[in-house]
């Protein structure tokens, strides 16, 4: 790959201190939460008002599908326009769509609000990073603050489901009637606006343009580097895990009986779990390479997804939650770590697209194929299906190397 010299690596850039951090981290985890409580909310309503569980796939499927399409696009506007114009139009898709299922809860209106959270929150993320990146002054700090930014989803994924399964439960005038689904969709289109407020008043940092005469390069020429593909391959791996935990656990709890906020508080115990890996990661990396970590991740996520279709009680169920948040939590950064180092300086932001499309492109195709799946050998044979493919990958991420030094 090319190995010009990046010039947006060179240009000065406002410094950011630990409150400005904060604040942004706060922003993610207000628009991120209100996807997460969308995806619990959308498909147990649209369960309530009898569709199948391939109707529900696709439903889930569609929060990512925005993304697919918008990944490079939003990175190529968040380099023109910094970070609150790309925020502005994230917040605005967000509260809209929430507000859309507020007021027309159909299946269809259902649809669109995931489309549209689902691409607001692609688009939040990418514009997070970039800024974020180019606010570090050097390698140590990158990585404290990236650590940082990545509890956000973490910490998103449990505040969101986590509110929403109490609001469905306790907000109507009986559990989960459409009352009580309107209140939590009132309640989640307010998220965004909270996270405008945190982010209008952050400082931009100066455009970059492209070196004059500099020859124009395609995100897909990284694909051409074996060992990036082998990368994106094992994310693929994890994320698909993450997918068909999400996807899988509402249906299965609705199956047994469990109520809204039971299945959100297991959703909730598998992103504490999440953000409390990402706390302590640093600790563990020092003693281990990226590669170990991703390989014992991969050991034990195929190992609960054997275990999980045989448990019934919500305990042991958050328990299977809990192990599986400390599992593939604990990836995120090591994939990042490793993207950083097999790829350009000057090229980091077009690998993050792509590894953000390519994965968001499996969340669109697996949730439908969990679903149909899910409809020929029963929801629990999902697990076992999808952990026999994890422990069949394993293999690939034995074969991750990074450059020499």
């Amino acid at each position: 790959m090319d190995q010009t010299p990046d010039p947006a690596a060179q240009a000065p850039v406002p410094a950011m201190g630990g409150r400005g951090l904060l604040r942004l981290i706060a922003a993610q985890v207000c628009l991120y939460a209100t996807m997460a409580g969308m995806r619990l909310a959308t498909p147990l309503l649209a369960l309530q008002q009898g569709y199948s569980p391939a109707a529900v796939g696709v439903l889930i499927a569609l929060f990512a599908l925005t993304q697919v399409f918008l990944a490079l696009p939003a990175g190529r506007y968040a380099d023109r326009h910094g970070l609150r114009r790309p925020m502005a139009w994230a917040v605005l898709a967000a509260s809209s769509g929430t507000a859309l299922a507020l007021l027309v809860p159909t299946f269809a209106a259902l649809c669109v609000a995931a489309l549209m959270t689902g691409g607001a929150t692609g688009a939040t993320v990418i514009a997070l990073q970039r800024h974020v990146g180019r606010a570090a002054t050097d390698t140590s700090q990158l990585k404290r603050m990236f650590s940082w930014l990545a509890i956000a989803p973490a910490a998103a994924n449990f505040l969101g489901p986590f509110a929403a399964g109490l609001l469905i439960d306790h907000a109507g005038r009986a559990p989960a009637d459409m009352l009580a689904f309107r209140v939590c969709f009132g309640v989640l289109a307010l998220l965004p606006l909270v996270c405008w407020l945190l982010v209008r008043r952050a400082p931009e940092q100066p455009t970059v343009l492209p070196t004059p005469g500099a020859a124009p390069t395609r995100a897909w020429d990284l694909l051409r580097e074996p060992m990036f593909r082998r990368l994106l391959f094992v994310n693929w791996l994890q994320s698909s895990s993450w997918d068909v935990h999400a996807f899988v656990l509402p249906v299965l709890g609705h199956e047994r009986g469990m109520s809204a906020a039971v299945i959100g508080s297991l959703l909730g115990a598998f992103a504490i779990a999440a953000a409390v890996v990402r706390m302590l990661l640093p600790l563990v990396a020092a003693r281990t390479t990226e590669r170990g970590v991703i390989q014992a991740s991969t050991v034990v996520t195929a190992s609960v997804f054997c275990i999980y279709p045989l448990l019934h009680s919500p305990w042991l169920m958050g328990a299977c939650s809990v192990v599986l948040g400390f599992a593939l939590g604990s990836v995120q950064p090591m994939i990042m770590s490793m993207l950083h180092q097999l790829t350009p300086a000057h090229r980091h932001g077009e690998a993050l697209g792509l590894r953000l499309m390519t994965i968001n492109a499996s969340s669109v195709a697996m949730p439908m194929l969990f679903g149909s799946l899910g409809a020929v050998v029963g929801i629990g044979g999902v697990f076992w299906v999808v952990g026999a493919v994890v422990a069949a990958g394993s293999r690939a991420v034995r074969g991750l190397a990074l450059p020499a030094r």
